[in-house]
């Protein structure tokens, strides 16, 4: 819903832009007046409610740099750094799960959908985005490829905690990120971020074949 909204805002935003007699007063109203058609235009079911229409505070700032006007680099590192603060490492230190589940995790697009069980775990759904073993054949581009993550970074400590940081929340590190914050948002457990993590990481994983 997040990019759903952000769309929209957008779309009304180039709109404001494209009237000259509009200032940002104006194109604030009409950002407003999309956000209210678009909650009479969606009905909550299930598990999707409409409280996914509002955005928080880097959302809605991120909104503001929508497109072609880029964010000011003073600005997302304020962003980045509250959302670095955030981030939850797990309590026992440990970073590595089992790959073959978190391989399981990356193909799984279930989740969060009205038409989804909400009793089933989440899948992180990590092929729509990026390229991780060569076996996949499919896969999206949107994001950078994964292949040979930990080969090329190292089976570090260091390595997996970085990864952990970024499944948790990839806005720690680019404020307007279009990932999901998986474990910000409780997309996924603390386990299965261990076991995404050590697809990413674990040597014997397909990623780092």
């Amino acid at each position: 819903m997040k990019n759903i909204t952000i769309v929209v805002l957008g779309i009304a935003g180039a709109v404001a832009v494209g009237c000259a007699s509009m200032g940002h007063h104006d194109e604030a109203a009409l950002g407003a007046k999309a956000l209210e058609l678009m909650k009479a235009s969606f009905h909550e079911q299930g598990q999707a409610k409409l409280d996914r229409l509002e955005q928080n505070n880097v959302q809605k700032v991120c909104s503001e740099y929508n497109g072609d006007k880029k964010i000011p680099r003073d600005v997302a590192e304020r962003l980045e750094k509250a959302e670095l603060a955030n981030i939850k490492y797990p309590a026992d230190g440990k970073y590595l799960g089992d790959w073959k589940s978190g391989e399981r995790i990356a193909q799984s697009g279930q989740g969060f959908q009205y038409s989804d069980d909400p009793s089933r775990p989440a899948g992180a759904n990590c092929y729509a985005c990026h390229q991780l073993a060569p076996q996949e054949l499919s896969y999206g581009t949107i994001g950078p490829s994964l292949y040979h993550f930990g080969k090329l970074r190292g089976y570090t400590d260091e390595t997996r905690r970085y990864a952990w940081a970024k499944i948790y929340n990839a806005e720690a590190f680019n404020a307007c990120s279009n990932m999901p914050r998986f474990g910000h948002h409780g997309i996924l457990t603390e386990q299965q971020i261990r076991d995404v993590v050590a697809l990413l990481t674990d040597p014997a994983s397909p990623v780092n074949q």
